[in-house]
């Protein structure tokens, strides 16, 4: 069975929590973390992470850590996702780049911030719910 690796961002800017809003027209809008699958030319999944996040919100990171990883096992892929923290060192829309910014069937993907306390994540619609369920349970621990 073939394994896909992608990397996943929970990002915090100036005591908030970075997400991408998701939607297409006239279909429901839900939030999810900024990420995407690991590239042959990445040299390790922080590297990928970088990437991913440069290219979707044009932001760089400090150091990243993982706390997360989920695995869901299909019938000829398994992927596996992998959850990162890190803090946003600066941002700017001008340098995205993915396939995302300009093909509108790929739908919404604006990063939106958030508090970081639970009440603020409960509220989101927030994929998948594994995470969401973490985050509720952890992400008021994470304030600086």
């Amino acid at each position: 069975m073939k394994v896909r690796h992608n990397v996943r961002a929970v990002l915090l800017d100036g005591g908030r929590l970075v997400f991408l809003r998701r939607g297409w027209p006239g279909g429901a809008r839900y939030y999810t973390t900024v990420g995407g699958g690991v590239e042959a030319e990445d040299a390790d999944f922080e590297a990928a992470l970088r990437r991913e996040v440069l290219e979707e919100i044009g932001a760089t990171i400090g150091p990243a850590t993982e706390f997360l990883t989920l695995t869901e096992s299909g019938e000829k892929v398994t992927v596996v996702q992998h959850y990162f923290r890190a803090d946003v060192l600066d941002i700017d829309p001008s340098r995205r780049s993915g396939p995302e910014v300009d093909d509108p069937d790929l739908g919404d993907f604006s990063p939106v911030r958030v508090a970081l306390d639970a009440s603020a994540v409960r509220a989101l619609d927030l994929h998948p719910p594994e995470l969401a369920d973490y985050l509720w349970a952890h992400a008021e621990n994470w304030r600086i």
